[in-house]
């Protein structure tokens, strides 16, 4: 035994050698800073950390119950987690083949011969065609299976960042077309008592069948904008009840979008681009890449020869009261090697793993310049949007001063009923714009959440 020990310890002391590349993280192939500009924000103050984990960014305790009913039962995440555990039970089952399978076992047999029966009894204990890996093919198998499950959990995080932010963001679209459904029931109620004053004149000669149709027009549109605004909410209940894995109760939906705006954070930037080698999605790539590194190691073993180990110690005997004397000790060593004579399978093999090697480089560069191009994408709308909205909301508010003296006048006789119509569609359509500002405006702190990737 001692023997058997002595011959196989220099063969595992070889598995040392790795014929995998060495693996050197591609440089990043975009600017070091944020782009600069009109549309963008004044750069970040010195060490200042990038991005907010989501408790930090939410603080409406509304949404927070919301979003925490989604990370409980959304049954997209789930799923990610259940991949993160068929992962890591694929990286175990490479791993194991690092070491040796030792099996117990035990046997009779019986055999009659000429009348003449004979038994032999057998107990043994060992390992069977073991690759001992000179050449780090397993090793490298294991590493790609480790990279893989790495990667499945960069998978599962960047899951759990975008249905946050996905969430969130249906829960500001649900406040904001809510808004737009009591404006446009405000619109029906504003044009009802127009359109009525325009009958009453009519009927007294003082305005014409023009104005009565001109004031039915605001009117229908206003009523086709509730039923559309309507059939919008339910729509948004729907989504968000689906995101949150169960049915959001009514006293967790929004209140308002103003009052949203204040449960939302600004999220930070930073000042070097090269936070964004820690969103999920760009590890997610890299740990692919280090995989399809290992895979050109274990390609590159495969040409060499395998070296299989199976050996066994034991007792064998006729009588079972003497299995386990000292004289039943029997030993079984029976080394085996092969080596492919006509390689063109194992080249082809490697030559596939390095193409997708490549793949993989191009895959990860460009995940990097795809958060590149969406972080600035978020900073120029963050650069602009407050004024945007400054300007829209002094637009609603001259939109109504024009309309109130507008309709004023028309009420006087002092000015036809058009000039009126047009201040009110003007007004309609001011407010609803100004409201779509405001959920861009959340939207965007969202989206800066999300593409920044801080958890």
């Amino acid at each position: 035994m001692n023997r058997i020990i002595a011959a196989a310890l220099p063969m595992f002391m070889l598995g040392a050698c790795n014929l995998a590349p060495t693996y050197v993280r591609p440089e990043t192939p975009v600017p070091a800073s944020w782009p600069s500009g009109d549309a963008y924000v004044q750069a970040a103050a010195a060490g200042e950390p990038a991005g907010l984990p989501w408790t930090q960014l939410v603080s409406d305790p509304r949404l927070k119950a919301v979003i925490e009913s989604a990370l409980a039962n959304n049954r997209d995440l789930r799923v990610a987690l259940a991949n993160i555990l068929s992962a890591r039970a694929q990286y175990r089952v490479e791993r194991s083949a690092l070491f040796p399978t030792v099996n117990a076992s035990s046997g009779l047999t019986a055999t009659r011969t000429s009348g003449v029966r004979q038994d032999q009894y057998a107990a043994e204990v060992g390992i069977t065609a073991f690759e001992v890996d000179l050449f780090g093919r397993v090793k490298n198998l294991s590493r790609a299976a480790l990279e893989t499950y790495l990667a499945t959990e960069e998978g599962a995080r960047s899951t759990r960042i975008t249905l946050i932010a996905e969430t969130a963001t249906a829960y500001a679209t649900l406040a904001a077309d809510q808004e737009l459904l009591a404006l446009a029931k405000q619109t029906v109620s504003s044009a009802e008592r127009s359109l009525a004053l325009t009958q009453s004149l009519n009927r007294a000669g003082l305005a014409g069948k023009l104005d009565v149709r001109q004031a039915e027009t605001v009117l229908e549109q206003a009523r086709s904008d509730v039923a559309s605004s309507t059939t919008q909410v339910a729509q948004d209940r729907n989504a968000l009840d689906l995101l949150a894995g169960a049915p959001v109760e009514e006293a967790l939906l929004p209140q308002s979008l103003q009052s949203l705006a204040q449960g939302v954070g600004q999220v930070p930037a930073g000042l070097s681009s090269s936070v964004l080698l820690n969103r999920p999605d760009v590890l997610q790539a890299e740990h692919m890449l280090k995989a399809a590194n290992a895979d050109i190691g274990a390609a590159r073993a495969a040409m060499f020869p395998t070296i299989s180990l199976t050996g066994a110690i034991g007792v064998a005997s006729s009588a079972l009261s003497s299995l386990f004397t000292g004289d039943a000790f029997t030993w079984t060593a029976a080394p085996s090697a092969s080596l492919p004579i006509f390689g063109g399978a194992a080249r082809g093999n490697l030559k596939y793993s390095e193409a997708q090697r490549d793949v993989y480089v191009a895959q990860y560069e460009k995940a990097i310049q795809t958060a590149f191009q969406e972080v600035a994408d978020g900073l120029a709308r963050a650069g602009t949007i407050d004024a945007q909205q400054a300007a829209q909301h002094a637009l609603v508010i001259a939109s109504q001063q024009s309309y109130d003296l507008a309709d004023q006048r028309y009420r006087a006789g002092i000015d036809t009923f058009l000039n009126a119509l047009d201040s009110q569609r003007t007004l309609y359509a001011a407010r609803k714009t100004a409201i779509s500002t405001d959920l861009t405006a959340i939207s965007n702190r969202i989206y800066l959440y999300r593409v920044i990737g801080a958890d």
